[in-house]
């Protein structure tokens, strides 16, 4: 697994997205939930950039955003060096088909009335010309290819377990032969046995054929295995952003820290030192000045209640595959 040198394929520049959040009979806003703010980060065509983070940091939210399923609140989504965050919906239609998705939950994300191999199909109807014969042919060596067998084309999604299903949503995904797939979550509604399948059937996906991954997970585990490069997110801000080596071996941001320090070992001989947070996260509609994560920091200091840390290159290890971004004022 080897990411490509090229440039970017896919740039963000300073992505933010709030949500006003409204009440009362008129429907006024009363306030404003900060989703994502000034998020920037870039992946080049064949690379997976796995983004990490609690439930409600905002990964989720970028995904979408980047896929304009939302639209940005400001900010720059660049597709090899073309801006599309202000596309309409038919001038964004040439990149539909090079940017796709897997969702998180298989049961939710397939159309229930469909037969699965109209669902595979879909896709390359609504983009390309081609015979029913043609298209059928296509759609029995996607099923191959994902580890669906040809007769199960005819069923339903119900008909299906949920690691079929999410087989069944990455055949669609590569129907129109993507350079980008944004895969939100796609394991995590899984048993752990099928995670690994999926994973590995993801992995050599890319192999096979070059494709890029945005891949959003909060298991650390599964992103330590499927990503070149790591961006941790705290309360829709990135804090750290490292080739996955370095961030796994030598973390900067005392929030990854963490992070890792939670994971579980699988050896009982080691004991991982786990380092607890102090207090519960703040609220995304009222985040704190300064440094977001401050409140909870075992390092914080006056600075960070002051200004914000800027996400620059801090002590790039010798060798590292990436530049070591941290936004920490004393990392």
């Amino acid at each position: 697994m080897s990411a490509a040198s090229a440039g970017p394929l896919l740039a963000v520049s300073r992505l933010t997205k709030h949500y006003a959040v409204r009440s009362g009979f008129f429907g006024r806003a009363r306030d404003v939930v900060h989703a994502v703010d000034d998020v920037s980060f870039a992946i080049s065509d064949g690379e997976t950039l796995g983004l990490v983070g609690e439930s409600g940091c905002g990964k989720s939210t970028i995904a979408r955003t980047v896929l304009r399923l939302v639209e940005p609140t400001s900010g720059s989504i660049e597709w090899r060096g073309r801006p599309i965050e202000q596309l309409a919906g038919g001038e964004m239609r040439p990149y539909r088909r090079e940017l796709q998705a897997v969702f998180q939950d298989p049961y939710a994300s397939l159309n229930p009335r469909m037969r699965a191999a109209d669902i595979v199909a879909e896709p390359i109807r609504n983009f390309e010309t081609a015979s029913s014969e043609a298209i059928a042919g296509r759609v029995r060596a996607l099923f191959e290819r994902v580890g669906l067998r040809g007769d199960q084309m005819a069923r339903y999604p119900y008909e299906f377990s949920g690691g079929q299903r999410q087989r069944l949503g990455i055949a669609r995904a590569l129907a129109l032969q993507p350079k980008l797939i944004v895969c939100d979550e796609p394991v995590s509604a899984l048993d752990v046995s099928v995670q690994a399948q999926v994973i590995n059937l993801l992995t050599d996906l890319q192999s096979e054929f070059g494709i890029a991954y945005l891949f959003v997970a909060h298991d650390l585990a599964v992103v330590r295995h499927i990503s070149h490069r790591v961006a941790v997110m705290y309360l829709g801000h990135v804090v750290e952003v490292a080739d996955r080596d370095t961030l796994f071996s030598a973390p900067r941001h005392p929030y990854t820290e963490i992070l890792l320090s939670a994971v579980p070992v699988a050896d009982p001989r080691r004991r991982s030192q786990r380092i607890p947070p102090i207090g519960d996260p703040p609220s995304a509609a009222n985040p704190p000045l300064g440094c977001r994560f401050h409140t909870r920091c075992p390092l914080a200091q006056p600075l960070c209640r002051e200004r914000k840390p800027e996400l620059l290159e801090r002590n790039t290890a010798e060798g590292a595959a990436s530049p070591h971004l941290v936004a920490c004022h004393f990392r």
